[in-house]
């Protein structure tokens, strides 16, 4: 069995086949799937998507290209509120993105380290975003464990050793998206190397960032497979191996999820 760990069943490039594409990802072996928040006043969507499936869980927060638009963002009570329900399992994405800059750094700042609070006082792990961000994503997250317990994943890892080294120090996880097969991610694959076993996740970040031999397709669940044999190759071991420590690894991270019976 394998967890995609980060896609976007709520966009609307799945609405006219989710079932299908719902199906499609059990099929090819995936037994849960965790839809991630981008926006709070998109969230009752994302929480209907995760009720409709057993197998789907969500989180709840606001993507930094957003952070200066969405109401509730920087907003600790209201983040760490909707999480009681059973289906929310993370606080997030969240984190930073200087690349595009679609929101102020103030405000992705804020927003980030609201959304840290929220997962420390909740206990549930965090969802990074980090772009052209990863010296002041780790001094924002040193900051916030030294603040108490916090626990989270840099998701669709793209950054420096140094970002994937100081996460590790503080007890994250590092994920890899399809990103990793394209021809140009060597020294990503140098990383992925690297990370160990009991540290690492798979995701697709469908419907985007679609794995060789998929490049070029809107990306779903299903191709989450593609990435984790990549891996496995990589790393000179067996697709079987990958699958098995990246489930444990989603469900010892993601604790408030239920494995699957079968």
């Amino acid at each position: 069995m394998l967890v995609d760990s980060h896609c976007h069943l709520d966009f609307p490039d799945f609405a006219a086949e989710r079932d299908a594409v719902v199906a499609r990802a059990r099929n090819a072996g995936i037994g849960t799937m965790l839809t991630i928040s981008t926006k709070l006043s998109e969230f009752d969507r994302v929480r209907e998507v995760a009720d409709t499936y057993d197998d789907v869980y969500c989180t709840v927060g606001v993507h930094p290209h957003e952070a200066g638009r969405e109401e509730g963002a920087k907003d600790v009570t209201r983040l760490a509120g909707l999480t009681h329900h059973a289906k929310v399992i993370g606080i997030g994405e969240t984190g930073l993105d200087y690349y595009y800059q679609h929101s102020s750094r103030d405000d992705q700042r804020a927003a980030f380290e609201a959304h840290l609070t929220a997962a420390r006082e909740t206990g549930l792990p965090v969802v990074v975003h980090s772009r052209n961000a990863d010296g002041e994503i780790l001094e924002l997250l040193r900051l916030a464990a030294g603040e108490g317990a916090l626990r989270g994943l840099i998701h669709c890892f793209t950054g420096t050793r140094a970002l994937a080294e100081g996460a590790l120090e503080l007890g994250f996880y590092v994920s890899f998206s399809g990103i990793v097969t394209f021809k140009n991610a060597e020294e990503l694959r140098e990383i992925a190397k690297s990370v160990p076993l009991d540290r690492l996740l798979v995701e697709t970040d469908a419907p985007y960032l679609a794995p060789v031999p998929k490049r070029g397709q809107r990306n779903e669940p299903a191709f989450v497979a593609h990435t984790a044999a990549f891996l496995a190759e990589l790393r000179g071991t067996t697709p079987e191996e990958i699958a098995g420590s990246t489930t444990a690894n989603f469900f010892r991270l993601f604790s408030k999820a239920e494995k699957p019976k079968s």
